[in-house]
């Protein structure tokens, strides 16, 4: 694994120079009819750099306490524009029940001091943005593995998708979206945080739950998770890609 980390830093620059072209402007560069193809290439060739150097079941660099950022950024939306969110938010989230369904054997709906009880995971890990800034966190929380475990995933699950709080701007009725394959959905870096440097996850950074995904882009990481759903296909979910910044353009795999 070692022999792989100044590859996987050196793919990381590379997103991450490419991504100080994005976040800024995202939604304008999104709506134009150059961009897309020439974001879609560059996705490309970054996810055969990964698999060239690194397996799916690779692991993302771990660090240590003395590598914790000073402070960790909001990436996206700081505080949800949701009437609903903003009252669980007022009650410290007691309220807040994280549906699991689609295609599933059993139906969860886990509270917070539910998931709190399942087994967690813990990891210093960078967050690369595509805005072009990266910054190490300690992330503490539950093994999706565990909670899809539970929910029994039928053969036919192909995609988990996480349905989110955050209403976007510039639509009605559009709020956050992401999804990842089966393989990410059980790697054992992949979990649901619910901590952030030993604290409650911040609302800035996501509370109450977020996706953290280690070995893929800071987009992918979906934020104030409210539902996941195990899907076969992305046709009937927003745009049909797999992703709110994927139906505007993004490459829905972000591996670095």
């Amino acid at each position: 694994m070692s022999d792989s980390r100044p590859r996987r830093r050196f793919l990381a620059r590379v997103a991450g120079a490419a991504g100080a072209l994005l976040l800024a402007g995202c939604d304008r560069l999104s709506r134009s009819g150059w961009f897309p193809p020439i974001l879609e290439r560059a996705e490309t060739l970054t996810r055969r750099a990964q698999r060239l150097v690194t397996s799916r079941k690779s692991m993302a660099q771990e660090f240590t306490e003395a590598d914790l950022s000073p402070g960790f950024r909001s990436n996206g939306t700081e505080v949800p524009d949701d009437a609903r969110y903003l009252a669980m938010a007022d009650s410290g989230f007691a309220d807040w029940v994280l549906e699991v369904g689609g295609l599933v054997e059993r139906p969860l709906k886990l509270t917070l001091a539910q998931l709190r009880q399942m087994p967690a995971r813990t990891q210093i890990t960078r967050h690369d943005c595509v805005e072009g800034w990266s910054a190490i966190g300690k992330w503490t929380g539950v093994p999706l593995h565990e909670v899809l475990a539970r929910a029994r995933a039928l053969p036919r699950a192909r995609y988990v998708v996480f349905h989110c709080a955050d209403p976007m701007e510039g639509t009605e009725d559009s709020k956050y979206y992401e999804s990842i394959d089966m393989d990410d959905a059980h790697h054992p870096q992949t979990i649901l945080a619910y901590a952030l440097n030993g604290a409650p996850l911040p609302i800035a950074n996501g509370a109450p739950v977020r996706l953290r995904v280690e070995r893929q882009l800071g987009y992918k990481m979906a934020k104030y998770v409210m539902s996941v759903e195990l899907v076969d296909s992305f046709a009937h979910i927003g745009g049909g890609h797999g992703g709110y910044w994927e139906d505007r353009g993004y490459e829905w795999y972000a591996g670095i």
